[in-house]
């Protein structure tokens, strides 16, 4: 039987790099997709599915309220543009025009990468602090809370933090000095889970906002995300993502999510429209939240490793070892030794052969390759196994 991609002359591939955009990031449950066809039958209104969101992933985070944007990106920029514009819809309209409005946004320099594109999109401007000498080489420091503290002024909107083992200052370190002076500090936690308890440790630790991506290991739609947080900083969000055309004595948000008692008047389309999460992806995200949370990390990572294991129990060639196989708060992978070879040039092998095979090399220089079982389907740990085993022959 063709495939939609047999009709459309799209080869499919195996993805043993992990949830990467650029190869369509992973494979959604039947249940997912299920949940998505059912509500493309239905017509809602968007903004009450968006405040029974918000209620489903306030009980999960711990936060006040929820949002569900386009992605992990899209939820830095509508992070980003409600702590600058607030619930001023004369500000919402203007953004990224950001001319005498507060717009600058704090982050530590060894923080800085390609997704705080988002946060400039907005019309923030980024102010770095501290050193990283630790990844340098020179030193053992990097950013500290004084910085952060010195580099706080009244232009000054948020601070953003990204979140990883290695992100330093501490987030509560952080949030302590940004609240000590009235600051919102906003997480990218896209990439956190698991372990599950993530969901909840950000908000936990003070964040205000804390966005995540829908289409990784939670298994939802690719292009899904959510945001988690202050309730008056997600209605501005929603102020700057809805669609807004409708006279004011028409327009009945549902006050779980915006508050209209407050508001002179019904906000332009925003800066956010760009972001819009349709019906099918919202109660898709949903669900895979739901069947996350129901399997817990033990089943999830007992998963995981078995299809591991079938992958380096195949491979004949070349130093085998597996990574983090007690560690629940980690995904295990594969870690493959290459002799003769750096890791580039076998990726570029494994990649051009019939199946399409694609991994990650921890340095593209190295001689170490990674093989990720988040990706695959039905059977592609062995095809995995062979295309490597074809190639170090």
């Amino acid at each position: 039987m063709t495939s939609v991609y047999d009709r459309l002359g799209v080869p499919t591939i195996i993805n043993a790099k992990g949830t990467a955009t650029r190869l369509s990031g992973g494979i959604m449950r039947r249940e997912v997709a299920d949940a998505m066809v059912e509500a493309s039958h239905a017509c809602v209104d968007i903004a009450a599915l968006q405040a029974a969101a918000s209620r489903e992933i306030a009980a999960v985070t711990g936060a006040e309220a929820g949002y569900v944007a386009s992605g992990a990106s899209a939820c830095l920029l509508l992070a980003t543009a409600a702590c600058i514009a607030g619930h001023d819809l004369s500000a919402m309209a203007r953004l990224p025009d950001t001319a005498s409005l507060k717009n600058e946004v704090v982050m530590a320099r060894s923080q800085r990468n390609f997704y705080d594109h988002a946060v400039r999109a907005a019309g923030a401007r980024i102010v770095e602090v501290g050193l990283p000498d630790r990844f340098a080489g020179a030193g053992v420091r990097d950013a500290e809370g004084w910085e952060i503290d010195a580099a706080i002024s009244e232009r000054t909107a948020a601070v953003f933090y990204v979140a990883d083992a290695l992100a330093r200052p501490s987030l509560p370190e952080v949030v302590e000095v940004a609240h000590g002076r009235g600051v919102p500090v906003f997480v990218d936690a896209a990439a956190q889970l698991p372990p599950q308890s993530n969901l909840r440790r950000f908000i936990a630790e003070g964040a205000d906002l804390v966005a995540f991506s829908g289409g990784k290991v939670i298994g939802g739609p690719q292009a899904s995300g959510f945001l988690c947080g202050r309730h008056d900083l997600i209605m501005s969000a929603a102020l700057q993502h809805l669609d807004f055309d409708i006279p004011w004595a028409r327009w009945q948000p549902p006050p779980l999510l915006i508050d209209k008692t407050g508001l002179k008047g019904v906000p332009q389309h925003g800066i956010g429209r760009s972001c819009k999460a349709g019906k099918e992806e919202i109660v898709g995200l949903l669900t895979a939240l739901r069947l996350f949370v129901e399997e817990g990390d033990a089943a999830r990572h007992a998963r995981w490793l078995k299809r591991v294991n079938v992958m380096a129990t195949g491979l004949r060639f070349g130093g085998v070892d597996l990574l983090y196989t007690d560690d629940r708060s980690a995904v295990p992978q594969v870690k493959l030794t290459l002799k003769d070879m750096t890791a580039e040039d076998f990726l570029i092998r494994l990649a051009a052969g019939t199946p399409s095979v694609h991994a990650d090399a921890s340095v593209w220089d190295s001689h170490v390759v990674f093989l990720s079982p988040l990706c695959l389907g039905e059977g592609d740990e062995l095809r995995v196994a062979e295309a490597v085993n074809a190639i170090l022959a």
